[in-house]
C-alpha cells in the first residue's frame, strides 16, 4: 500500500528542516556615560527615552555560522529642558549555528529570527547596566524585528528610487 491521498495526487514534499543552535553570546562593545552624576541636572528629571536599534549580520569563516549582532543606542534626557541624562551604547552579538534555511531566507532569518532569541539576555543587561548606573532598571519593551526588518527594507527600496532620480 502506498502513502498517496485519495484523489491519487502525490503526497506534498516536506519543507525543509531547519536546525538553529545559539553557540555563543557576547557583549562586543559597550559604554555607559552618566552625565546626570558628572554634571548634575537641576530640577525635576522626569525621563525621556529613545532608543535606535541597527542590526548587522555576517558569515562566519566556519560552515553555517553566522554571528549576528544587535547595536542599541539609548539615551535619556529630561523632560522639561532636554538635559542629558546617561548615554548607553551596546553590540550585543550571537554566533548562531544555522542549517535548512533556504538561501534566499537566511537574511531575514538572521536579522529577525536570531536577534529575537537574543532579545531577553540584552534587555537584561541594559536593565542592570542603567540601574548599576544609579538610575532606575530600563527594562525595554520587546522590539519586533519583523517590522524593524522590513522599515530597513522600505527605506532602502526609497533611497534607491532617489539615486535612481
Amino acid at each position: 500500500m502506498t502513502d498517496t491521498p485519495e484523489n491519487g495526487a502525490a503526497a506534498p514534499t516536506a519543507a525543509p528542516q531547519i536546525t538553529s543552535r545559539v553557540l555563543a553570546q557576547y557583549i562586543r562593545d559597550m559604554s555607559f556615560e552618566n552625565i546626570l552624576a558628572q554634571k548634575g541636572v537641576t530640577g525635576d528629571a522626569q525621563p525621556e527615552i529613545q532608543v535606535q536599534v541597527n542590526l548587522d549580520a555576517r558569515k562566519r569563516s566556519t560552515d553555517n555560522q553566522y554571528e549576528v549582532i544587535t547595536k542599541l543606542n539609548i539615551t535619556s534626557k529630561t523632560k522639561e529642558k532636554g538635559d542629558p541624562l546617561f548615554v548607553l551604547e551596546i553590540e550585543y552579538a550571537g554566533v548562531f549555528h544555522v542549517e535548512g534555511v533556504p538561501e534566499d531566507q537566511m537574511h531575514p532569518y538572521l536579522l529577525i529570527e536570531c536577534p529575537r532569541i537574543t532579545f531577553p539576555f540584552l534587555r537584561r543587561i541594559v536593565s542592570d547596566v542603567t540601574r548599576d548606573g544609579g538610575f532606575p532598571p530600563l527594562n525595554l519593551e520587546t522590539i519586533d524585528f519583523l517590522a524593524l526588518y522590513r522599515s530597513e527594507l522600505a527605506r532602502r527600496a526609497e533611497s534607491e528610487k532617489a539615486k535612481a532620480n
